[in-house]
Order: structure tokens, then sequence, then C-alpha cells
């Protein structure tokens, strides 16, 4: 069974590295990953992979956040060229955590019908102090877990490997031809969308006026990201990051009052695989 994973990246030198490392562990037998115009050092990580036999490196110079576009490429070239049994289109913040096992046998124990996985995610908090590398600080997550305008986080999906998949924006679900038959409560995604002021707004920047100039997406989609860009070029992003950022005494308060969860098992899971 052959399980691939698509990646579309864009500066995400601080968890990319990672976020492969813990998948090849998982299971993961090949990456896809486009590179859309990253500044950072993410290229020459894809490229360290790509040259070990394990990722294709694709790079994107169009900057409209056509993500539909770049993730169904990749998707359909999961399948056609590189034996894909099941893809799972992921964000570089995100990591797939299966309930028993490890990825690829959750997959391998799939009915053949099946060709779709939904996987709830789970936010991690940042910290008010940065201290250490993302997943070592960031080991509380939300129990309740929503986006940053506060609506319900959206889960996202894997599916079965097909030459004609398309990935609708956000990668929240695959148009494959036939019936969906939809597997759920197998795996969950923990996921680690602002893991410091300069990340977070560096990709918010960037993301927005990526949307701007997008002409093929309807006007709702990247709700989230439109809005923020919007409040950064009012009054930047400080006060929204404070707000979304915990000092040790809310983090005490979570915990009491149950609205936060102790969760060490990324950081303690990556200290084994080698992820200094």
């Amino acid at each position: 069974m052959q399980l691939v994973m698509t990646l579309l990246v864009r500066d995400e030198e601080d968890v990319l590295r990672a976020n492969i490392e813990f998948h090849r562990a998982q299971g993961v037998d090949f990456f896809i990953v486009t590179d859309n115009k990253s500044e950072d050092t993410t290229p020459d990580i894809v490229r360290a992979y790509e040259n070990n036999g394990i990722a294709r490196y694709i790079f994107e110079a169009d900057d409209d956040y056509n993500q539909t576009a770049w993730v169904t490429r990749m998707a359909r070239l999961a399948a056609t060229d590189h034996g894909a049994d099941w893809v799972i289109n992921n964000d570089a913040d995100e990591f797939w955590w299966p309930r028993e096992g490890d990825l690829k046998s959750t997959f391998e124990k799939l009915g053949t019908d099946d060709n779709i996985v939904v996987a709830q995610r789970h936010d991690f908090i940042p910290l008010v102090d940065e201290r250490d590398i993302f997943f070592r600080d960031m080991v509380y997550r939300k129990k309740v877990s929503l986006n940053t305008i506060g609506k319900p986080l959206p889960p996202k999906v894997a599916h079965r490997a097909h030459a004609d998949v398309v990935v609708p924006q956000g990668n929240h679900w695959a148009d494959i031809p036939g019936e969906s038959k939809i597997v759920e409560h197998e795996i969950d995604i923990f996921h680690f969308p602002i893991r410091s002021y300069a990340q977070f707004t560096n990709k918010i920047i960037k993301g927005g006026q990526a949307y701007e100039r997008n002409k093929t997406s309807a006007a709702n989609v990247g709700g989230t990201w439109k809005k923020l860009y919007k409040e950064y070029q009012r009054n930047g992003l400080v006060s929204f990051y404070r707000k979304q950022s915990f000092s040790d005494r809310q983090i005490e308060t979570g915990l009491r009052q149950g609205s936060l969860i102790s969760d060490h098992r990324l950081a303690d899971y990556l200290r084994t695989v080698g992820v200094a």
C-alpha cells in the first residue's frame, strides 16, 4: 500500500522538517511538495528529501494562492506518477495522528470501498513567551477548536488516489468520481497555525496579498485569511496575536476549567524519531 502526502508550502522552515520526519515515521512513503515562492530555507529542506528519493519538489511561481489548482495537480500526480493508493493533502502545520497503530496500518485496514477519511483538527496554543521550538513549547490544545473568527474548525480529508480527483480550496474535501464512502474517527490532526508572531504575520501578509490577486476562487473562499489581512492593514496584528497566545497563568486557568488539555504526545514522539 503506497501512501503519498502532498504539501503546499511557503516559508515553512520552522515546521517543515518536523512535519516530514513525523509522517515518514508514521508510514508515509512519498511526499509531493509545491513551494509557492518561499524566501527562507524551505526549498533547501525539500530538495534534500528529493535527493534522498522520498520527495518531489515543484516550484509554483504564481502568487494568487490558487490552492485548488496546485493541490489538485499534486493529488493527481500522486495517482498517475507515484503509484499512490491513498493521498493525504496536508499543510505544514498539520500532523495526522492515528488513534491506533500508525498511519500506514490505519489506511491498510480500511475497506476496499472506503474512499474518504475525515480527520478532525485540534488547535495547539502559542505561548506569550516563545522559549523553544514550536512542538516543545506548544503542548496544550483547546478542548474545542474554533477558527480565528470564532467558527468551528473544519476537518481535513484524505482520499483514495484517483487521476481525476479535484481538491477544493482549503483541502477540506476531495471530489472523486463515483459515490463517496466516508470513514471517520480513525485519525486526528494536531494543528499548529500560530507558532510565533513573526511566522504568523508573514503568513497573513503574503497570503492576504495573494488572495487579493486571486480571480478564480469564490468571494467567500479564504474568509479568515482575508479578514486578518484587513486587520493587519488597519492596526497590525500585535493585538490579535496577544489575544491568541497564552501566559502561564492563562494556561493554569484553562487546565483547571477544562478549556485546555495538556497533550505532549507529538513532542514525545518527535523526540523518539530523532527530531531535535
